[in-house]
């Protein structure tokens, strides 16, 4: 759970705010139950503290719930949804979506290279490395390498994060 509440902290919150043109999907692959997708939306989220036991009863919540079909994202409170599904799904509602999709890699280019500007989609996974098949359905997109050494996801979004600003700015 730490891992996560991290990255919705990292990906979301700035000092006194909210990133609203960023959204985070929690991929939740394990345990019993079907997969499921939880979305923060940072345009619309309210009520949520950047503290991680706040976040992390928003997630525990949510799981005591069934998990919505697969597609149907359900809005849980104000600027968090839920639904069924995976990678493969979110991938391809990215796709459909035109969103420019990034897979980090270690011996992937460097983002601070790229022309993007317009909406980018980052995957990254927790402690464990992509499966095999989630390698082989992400191989024709973008690699992105932060460098050789193997990050924690949140620190991993906070260098995207300031990448993507820099970018911008």
């Amino acid at each position: 759970m730490d891992v996560l509440v991290r990255a919705v902290n990292s990906a979301l919150f700035v000092s006194h705010g909210i990133r609203t043109d960023t959204d985070i999907i929690l991929h939740l692959l394990g345990g019993p139950g079907p997969d499921r997708r939880i979305l923060f939306r940072g345009e619309t989220l309210s009520g949520v503290r950047p503290d991680e036991r706040s976040i992390a009863g928003q997630i525990k919540a949510i799981l005591k719930q069934p998990a919505p079909p697969i597609g149907i994202f359900k809005e849980i409170t104000q600027g968090i949804f839920d639904t069924g599904g995976g990678l493969i799904e979110t991938i391809s509602e990215w796709t459909k979506d035109g969103v420019s999709i990034n897979v980090l890699d270690a011996n992937g280019g460097d983002l601070s290279t790229t022309k993007e500007t317009h909406a980018m989609g980052f995957i990254l996974s927790d402690h464990m490395p992509l499966s095999d098949i989630e390698i082989d359905f992400t191989k024709d997109y973008t690699k992105v390498s932060l460098g050789k050494e193997w990050l924690q996801g949140h620190a991993c979004i906070t260098i995207i994060q300031h990448q993507i600003d820099n970018l911008l700015s």
